[in-house]
């Protein structure tokens, strides 16, 4: 694989297990500021774990990902890799945003309390200036009017757009989206793919796990096929939905769409 300087996200020759299952082999890919990338391929071919070692939800048996020229989660001393303190591990975590499958939003906070819980706590932000950072953000995902309202009283969609708004609070670099669709029903479906596609309009770098071809198709400027553990191939939107490389990602293809 080439290599620029300029990537914001490197992921170098990542390998994951559980137990003996062998989920990442190798895994290399670099990600560049202002892009968005969208990880396809069938269920069990790593695309989430990737995302998790990402964000240091996981540890790494091989590899190092860096962000920035930073390493993630670890730091060489003695000529081995150790895992970085806590502290220091959380601090960059402020630079990784992470939306899950499930909305993962507090019951018992209000949705303003839900997003400005973090920057209130991590960033020692004031609370007027987090009020009004989750009050604008709530206005970008088109939710400004529940502000007060509990998770309880939401649609699955409004949930989502909230967990996208508590992300983008601690203003970081990247966002990583892990299938955020997946538990909504249809109809509710294209109101989070908006705010998406408004973010990735605004300039926001994003790695987006997601089954929504039309969505990486019209979005992503690098699709990446996974499968097994490893990346098949990646490239263009329209060179990877058009004239696949492999057999194998013919046939996913044949099957998602």
């Amino acid at each position: 694989m080439s290599t620029h300087p300029d990537a914001l996200l490197k992921v170098d020759s990542v390998h994951k297990f559980y137990g003996d299952h062998h989920v990442l082999r190798g895994v290399s890919l670099e990600v560049q500021e202002q892009t968005v990338s969208c990880l396809l391929g069938p269920s069990g071919s790593g695309k989430s774990t990737l995302l998790r070692c990402i964000n240091h939800l996981e540890t790494l048996d091989a590899g190092r990902i860096t962000m920035g020229g930073e390493t993630i989660a670890y730091e060489a001393r003695d000529g081995l890799m150790h895992e970085r303190p806590r502290r220091a591990v959380d601090r960059q975590r402020q630079d990784i945003g992470m939306v899950f499958q499930h909305f993962n939003l507090f019951p018992h906070f209000t949705v303003l309390e839900n997003i400005t819980l973090a920057p209130n706590l991590l960033k020692r932000h004031s609370k007027a200036k987090s009020r009004q950072l989750a009050e604008s953000l709530l206005e970008k995902v088109g939710l400004a009017d529940k502000r007060d309202a509990y998770p309880s009283s939401l649609s699955g969609g409004q949930k989502q757009r909230v967990a996208i708004a508590r992300a983008l609070a601690m203003e970081p670099r990247v966002m990583l989206f892990d299938e955020p669709t997946s538990a909504l029903d249809p109809e509710l479906v294209g109101e989070v793919l908006k705010v998406m596609k408004d973010l990735a309009a605004g300039g926001m770098t994003m790695i987006v796990v997601t089954h929504e071809m039309a969505f990486a198709r019209e979005v992503a400027d690098v699709v990446v096929v996974m499968d097994s553990g490893v990346i098949l191939e990646s490239g263009t939107p329209d060179g990877v939905f058009t004239d696949p490389e492999h057999e194998r990602t013919r046939d996913f293809l044949r099957h998602v769409r």
